[in-house]
């Protein structure tokens, strides 16, 4: 069974109590518990690698990155890197060659130097290693930048919207019905004007054909009604009703409404000549 400890005393008897079990108080531990020594294990920082550790070290002490103490900042980069030497070898391997480098560079100090005419010229031990820390800390940086950038699927997710292809309105149908109910109606209007004078005529469905193609000329949509003339009588719009319904047969106008019910439009069809 586990039970959480509080290790906070608490405040009515900071002396006695050494911890607490489901909020109560603990003034003495069990004569037999036993914590083992790597019970409790805290990891304060986690390296990148050696140069992480290096950088870590020298802005901690707040040391000019241009001028290292390499006496001190190799004995503490020692003790790290025993501490993680200890747990995991394969680890620390990267580590050490960074602890022989520091003490190489240690040692090239420490060594006296016969003076020379050019030692003005000659390299400071520590710049190779200065300039690896510096190239270093500006990458960190960068990366750091952009880690703070928004990132998909950790800071947002991707919507998508679907966007429906436009869809090509269709125009209902005319059935002969609805020409018949139009004919009524041109014929209702035409018995308003109807003469009484009886004569012989001869109406050519033909030659209707070819008056009506002509006022269907500018391939635009004409009301049905209009393309019937109210004076030539009901011989006249017999025949043009019957010259508009041979046009269609022979698809050479198009025939079409906006809705059920709605006003008939008729256009000339594409391609259609005039008849002669």
């Amino acid at each position: 069974m586990s039970a959480a400890l509080d290790l906070a005393p608490p405040a009515e008897s900071p002396e006695a109590v050494v911890g607490r079990m489901y909020g109560q108080p603990i003034f003495d531990l069990p004569k037999d518990l036993y914590i083992p020594p790597d019970a409790l294990e805290v990891i304060l920082e986690a390296f990148e690698g050696p140069l992480d550790l290096l950088l870590y070290l020298i802005r901690k002490a707040n040391i000019n990155v241009l001028d290292i103490p390499m006496a001190p900042l190799t004995a503490q980069y020692l003790e790290y890197v025993e501490a993680m030497r200890q747990h995991n070898l394969e680890l620390a391997a990267d580590y050490l060659l960074m602890a022989a480098t520091l003490l190489e560079i240690k040692s090239r100090m420490l060594l006296p130097r016969p003076p020379r005419a050019d030692e003005a010229d000659e390299l400071d031990p520590r710049a190779e290693l200065v300039r690896r820390l510096l190239e270093y800390e500006q990458i960190k940086m960068a990366a750091a930048r952009l880690d703070a950038q928004p990132r998909v699927e950790r800071d947002f997710e991707w919507v998508g919207v679907f966007v429906a292809e436009k869809v090509v309105e269709r125009l209902p149908a005319v059935s002969l019905h609805d020409l018949q109910l139009a004919w009524l109606k041109i014929a209702r209007q035409s018995r308003l004007k109807r003469h009484h004078t009886i004569q012989r005529e001869e109406l050519s469905v033909r030659e209707h054909m070819t008056l009506i193609l002509r006022k269907l000329r500018d391939d635009t949509f004409v009301v049905f009604e209009s393309l019937f003339d109210p004076e030539l009588g009901v011989p006249g719009l017999v025949v043009s009703f019957l010259a508009t319904l041979e046009l269609v047969k022979e698809r050479l106008v198009v025939v079409t409404q906006n809705e059920a019910f709605a006003p008939i439009y008729v256009k000339r069809a594409d391609g259609a000549a005039a008849i002669d």
